[in-house]
């Protein structure tokens, strides 16, 4: 990543996430902005987009704020200069692989419930005329 700093309005436009939600992550410990501008604007590397990503997948799939937490904090520790130990590499590895089970159940529940609402809107379009045009 390059280290180039991008200011609140540019991250919330790369991931799709309003002002508003970064600053609660940032207030909740989730994201720290990079830096600070000398105007006391927050600043933001590249880094911090793909953390607030991470965060992003992760609400729909229902997980909290302290999962949020435990996971980042595990990546984190797993992605730091100084590797941890073996022990606790695999006890961190081990976090991240019930995140990522969880995530593969919650995709598997989403897969169910979009498919019997893919069956009731065919229903429903089965129910009307051919040739009446869909309204919007």
């Amino acid at each position: 990543m390059d280290g180039k700093h991008m200011q609140i309005g540019e991250v919330a436009a790369r991931t799709e996430l309003s002002l508003r939600t970064i600053r609660h992550y940032e207030e909740t410990g989730l994201v720290v902005p990079s830096a600070r501008s000398q105007g006391g604007f927050r600043l933001y590397t590249d880094n911090d987009v793909a953390r607030l990503m991470v965060i992003r997948r992760m609400k729909p799939l229902g997980f909290t704020l302290d999962q949020m937490r435990d996971l980042l904090d595990a990546t984190d520790r797993l992605d730091a200069r100084g590797e941890p130990g073996q022990d606790e590499r695999e006890a961190l590895l081990e976090r991240v692989r019930e995140y990522e089970k969880a995530a593969a159940e919650q995709v598997e529940k989403l897969r169910i419930q979009l498919a019997r609402a893919e069956d009731f809107a065919a229903t429903l379009r089965a129910r009307l005329p051919e040739n009446e045009p869909a309204r919007n």
